[in-house]
């Protein structure tokens, strides 16, 4: 999984949030989130690219586990991963927008470049 950062949560929170937030995502090409959870989000968002730029049944069913929505594993298979077939990673992009309002976190943009 993700790397050793605990986001002030329990571990299966954690999981729970950061799989949501790739499954997002993976949905919509970016999402808004604060530095730290975009750095793991973004380790996490890698893999499964990675993952599914060889489409084989067993992939698929190893991404199935992870992503509960059907329509964004067909989407990760058939649409994101072959665009980076040609490339060895470094997949997303994490774009820094400043602090937030409310509380002064450092929040960021993850994108598929």
């Amino acid at each position: 999984m993700p790397g050793t950062r605990k986001l002030g949560r329990a571990t299966d929170h954690r999981l729970s949030m950061l799989k949501g937030q790739m499954m997002y995502l993976f949905e919509n090409g970016k999402i808004e989130t604060t530095v730290i959870k975009a750095k793991e989000v973004r380790s996490l968002a890698e893999k499964y690219i990675t993952l599914a730029k060889d489409s084989t049944i067993h992939n698929k069913r190893r991404a199935m586990a992870a992503i509960s929505k059907e329509d964004v594993v067909k989407k990760l298979f058939d649409d994101i991963a072959p665009k980076y077939l040609d490339r060895n990673g470094g997949y997303t992009r994490i774009i820094r927008i400043g602090p937030r309002r409310g509380d002064a976190a450092e929040m960021a943009i993850l994108e598929l470049v």
